[in-house]
C-alpha cells in the first residue's frame, strides 16, 4: 500500500525498507563515484545495505587516484577511462593493493593498453575441458537456487522465490542456514554476485522461457553458454539422481523403491543424457560433448523390477563416458522393491557389486577410454556435519571412505568432485577456520605425517592428505579414516561449486585450498568443473582461475607450490584429456552446426530432441539387460535412426586415379 511519501511506482513504494532505514540510504546512482567494481554494498532495496567498510572506501580512494592519473595520460576523461577494459584493471590493482595480497593477476600497463589486457587473460588456444556441467530437462522448467546464488539479489531472485534473508545479515539463502554460519564475505557483502559479466540482478530470468532453445537451464542454452559463448573445448554433461519422488496424486515427497519412479523426478536421466551427448556431437561435427552414466548402487538395482541390471542396461543402451554418483543422494537398492538409501564408496555389500558390473565391462575403454572414471560428488553438506555432528560420515560427504575404496580398486580412476569442500555454497566458516578467528572449529590446523602443519579446510584439507599418502588417523579427531601412507594415485580432485562460490568472494579460502591441493596431490590430479548452467556459461570461472595466483605471503608462510600457467593448462583440461583418451588440440574441436542451434529443427517445439527432452527419460517399455541382444550393430542401428542421421557414404582405403 503506498504512503504519502511513497509515491505509486516509485522506487521507494518498492523498497521493502521501513521509512526509517530509507532516511539512512539514497539511491545508488547518485554515488558520485561509479566503478567498474562496487566499492560499496548496493541494495535493491529487499534489505539494509551495510555501510562501507574502511578497506572499500581504501580501495576506491586508491581507483580514483589511478583513474586520474590513467585518464590524464591517456587524454580522456575519468568516466571514459573507468568504463573501459582499463578501469577495470585500475580496480584489479587497488583491491590487490588495498587488501595486501596479489589475488589478482594484472599489471599497471593493462590500464593503457587492450592488448596487454589480453596478455593476462587466457590464451586463444587453450584447451578447457569442463568436467561437470549439467542440462535441465525441457519438462522441467522451475526456478533454481544455484543460479540465484550466481545472480545476486534483485528481482530475478525475488521473482524465482530466492530473496535476501529478512534478519541479519540479509544474505543469500545460505547465509546464516543450513549450517553455515552468518556475516559478510572478503568484499564486505553479505551475497555477492559470482557471474555479474553474464547475470545481472534483473536479467536474464530465472529459469526463462519453457523452450528447449530458450530456457536457461535447458539444451540450447547450454550450447549458447558453453561452446559459443566460451572457451569450452569439451564438456561432460552430467546428471544428479538426486530427487525425491512425489507419489502420483501428491503427498510428501520421499526416497523412491524403483528405478522408474526416480527416473521420473530427476532432473536429467542417463538416457537424456546420452542423447544430448549425440545430438551436440552430431551438430558440431566433433566430438564437444560426453556423458556420465549413473550409479545406482546395491544389489536391489542388479534385479530392479522394472530393468533387471540397471548398471548392465546403461552400458548396453547408453554407452556412458564415464560414471557419476552421489553418496548424498537416496540412490542405493540394499534388495529389491526396497526403499532407496544413501550410501559409502567402500560398502563392499551395496557399493561393490556395483563397481563389478562396471568392471565386466572392461570392453567400452576400447571406444570410451574414460569408462572406469568413478565421479562422486563429495561436498556442500554443512547441515549437521560439524566435528561430532550426525551426518558427519561418507554418506554425507567426508572423505572416511576413500583409502579403501582407492585401495582396493586401483583400476577406477575415483574422481572426487567438489573436492570434499563441507560448506554448503557460503564460505564463511572456511575463513574463520583459516584465520582462527571467533567460531572456529577446532582442530584449526591438521597435520600430516611430516609433521607439516596447514589450516584445516574441514574434510578437504584431510582428503587432500589423504590422496597424498599424508593422513594421520585420529588428526581430524571425530574421523573414522585410517591413515594414508601410499600417495593415492588413482584419486583427483575436482573444483566445480567449490571454486565458483569462493574465488571471487572469498579469495583467501581459494589460495589455501588450490595451495594444499597443488602440496598433496600435485598438478596433475586437480580437474577443471564449472557447474555450468547453474551459474551461467563457465567463461568468468576460466578467467578467474586463469588470472587467480596464491599470494606470495601465504605462499611462504605456508610453503605451498605456484600456481603456475603449466598447472593451471594441466588443471584447466589436459588432465581431462589423458583420463578420457582425447586430444588436446584446439583446432580439432569445430563448432559445426552450433551456431545455428536457436532455428534448428530438432530444438523446436515437437522437434525429435524437443520430445527427447520432455518424455519419461526411458524407453518404454524396457527391456531388461538379460533380454538385450549381444548384436552390437543392431544396438548402434539403433541409436543413428534415434538421431535422424543419413547413410554415410564416404568410403575407405585406396581409389585409382591414374592409369
Amino acid at each position: 500500500m503506498s504512503t504519502p511519501d511513497r509515491f505509486p511506482g516509485s522506487r521507494e513504494e518498492d523498497a521493502w525498507l521501513s521509512d526509517e532505514q530509507l532516511e539512512r540510504c539514497a539511491p545508488a546512482e547518485t554515488e558520485l563515484f561509479q566503478g567498474p567494481v562496487p566499492t560499496r554494498m548496493i541494495s535493491n532495496g529487499e534489505y539494509m545495505p551495510h555501510p562501507q567498510t574502511e578497506k572499500q572506501r581504501h580501495v576506491e580512494a586508491r581507483v580514483k587516484e589511478l583513474a586520474d592519473k590513467a585518464a590524464k595520460k591517456l587524454g580522456i576523461s575519468r568516466r571514459q577511462f573507468l568504463e573501459s577494459a582499463g578501469g577495470l584493471a585500475a580496480s584489479f590493482l587497488a583491491i590487490n593493493e588495498v587488501f595486501g595480497q596479489n589475488f589478482f593477476k594484472v599489471r599497471p600497463i593493462e590500464m593503457f593498453e587492450p592488448a596487454a589486457a589480453a596478455e593476462n587473460g587466457p590464451p586463444k588456444n587453450l584447451f578447457v575441458f569442463d568436467d561437470q556441467t549439467h542440462i535441465v530437462r525441457s519438462s522441467t522448467n522451475t526456478p533454481q537456487g544455484l543460479r540465484a546464488l550466481a545472480q545476486g539479489p534483485g528481482s530475478v531472485s525475488t521473482a524465482a522465490g530466492f530473496s535476501p534473508a529478512t534478519t541479519p545479515p540479509f544474505g543469500n539463502p545460505n547465509n546464516g542456514r543450513g549450517g553455515n554460519p552468518a556475516g559478510v564475505d572478503e568484499l564486505g557483502n553479505p551475497w555477492t554476485p559470482w557471474n555479474p559479466a553474464q547475470l545481472g540482478p534483473d536479467f536474464p530470468p530465472n529459469p526463462g522461457p519453457p523452450t528447449t532453445v530458450q530456457g536457461e537451464f535447458h539444451l540450447g542454452q547450454y550450447i549458447n553458454r558453453l561452446y559459443l559463448e566460451s572457451q569450452t573445448s569439451v564438456s561432460i554433461i552430467s546428471n544428479a539422481n538426486i530427487a525425491l519422488f512425489t507419489p502420483p496424486g501428491g503427498g510428501t515427497p520421499g526416497p523412491a523403491s524403483n528405478i522408474s519412479d526416480s527416473l521420473t523426478s530427476e532432473i536429467l536421466t542417463g538416457r537424456q543424457t546420452a542423447q544430448c551427448r549425440d545430438y551436440i556431437n552430431a551438430l558440431a561435427g566433433s566430438t564437444r560433448a560426453l556423458a556420465h552414466g549413473q550409479i545406482y548402487p546395491g544389489p536391489g538395482h542388479l534385479a530392479d523390477q522394472m530393468s533387471g541390471d540397471y548398471t548392465q542396461l546403461h552400458v548396453e543402451n547408453l554407452q556412458p563416458d564415464s560414471w557419476k554418483g552421489y553418496n548424498v543422494a537416496f540412490a542405493a537398492s540394499a534388495a529389491p522393491g526396497a526403499t532407496f538409501g544413501r550410501w559409502r564408496l567402500d560398502d563392499e555389500l551395496i557399493a561393490y557389486p556395483t563397481y563389478q558390473v562396471i568392471a565386466r565391462n572392461k570392453d567400452q575403454l576400447k571406444q570410451h577410454p574414460g569408462f572406469f572414471n568413478i565421479c562422486i560428488h563429495k561436498g556442500l553438506s554443512a547441515n549437521g556435519t560439524q566435528p561430532g555432528g550426525p551426518n558427519n560420515t561418507p554418506n554425507f560427504g567426508n572423505p572416511d571412505d576413500i583409502v579403501k575404496v582407492a585401495t582396493d580398486l586401483p583400476q577406477f580412476n575415483w574422481i572426487m568432485y567438489l573436492s570434499f569442500f563441507r560448506p554448503g555454497f557460503w564460505d564463511l566458516q572456511a575463513l574463520i577456520d583459516i584465520e582462527n578467528l571467533p567460531g572456529s572449529m577446532a582442530p584449526t590446523v591438521l597435520v600430516d605425517t611430516d609433521g607439516r602443519a596447514f589450516p584445516n579446510i574441514r574434510w578437504s584439507t584431510q582428503f587432500a592428505q589423504i590422496a597424498g599418502g599424508k593422513y594421520v588417523a585420529g588428526a581430524e579427531p571425530t574421523s573414522a579414516s585410517p591413515s594414508s601412507f601410499k600417495r593415492l594415485r588413482n584419486v583427483y580432485a575436482e573444483l566445480g561449486t567449490t571454486m565458483a562460490s569462493m574465488i571471487v568472494t572469498f579469495p583467501t579460502v581459494w589460495a589455501h585450498l588450490i595451495g594444499q591441493l597443488l602440496h598433496y596431490m600435485g598438478p596433475n590430479n586437480i580437474l577443471f568443473g564449472s557447474d555450468s548452467l547453474w551459474y551461467g556459461g563457465p567463461q568468468w570461472q576460466i578467467e578467474a582461475f586463469w588470472r587467480s595466483q596464491i599470494p606470495e605471503s601465504i605462499r611462504e608462510r605456508w610453503g605451498y607450490p605456484q600456481l603456475t600457467e603449466g598447472a593451471k593448462r594441466q588443471i584447466l583440461g589436459l588432465n581431462s584429456a589423458q583420463l578420457y583418451g582425447l586430444a588436446p588440440a584446439t583446432p580439432q574441436y569445430v563448432d559445426g552446426g552450433l551456431p545455428g542451434y536457436s532455428t534448428a529443427p530438432e530444438l523446436q517445439a515437437g522437434g525429435y530432441m524437443d520430445n527427447v527432452l520432455r518424455g519419461p527419460g526411458y524407453p518404454t517399455p524396457i527391456m531388461p539387460a538379460s533380454l538385450v541382444p549381444d548384436d552390437r550393430f543392431a544396438m548402434l542401428k539403433r541409436a543413428a535412426e534415434e538421431m535422424r542421421l543419413g547413410r554415410s557414404n564416404t568410403r575407405f582405403g585406396w581409389m585409382r586415379t591414374r592409369a
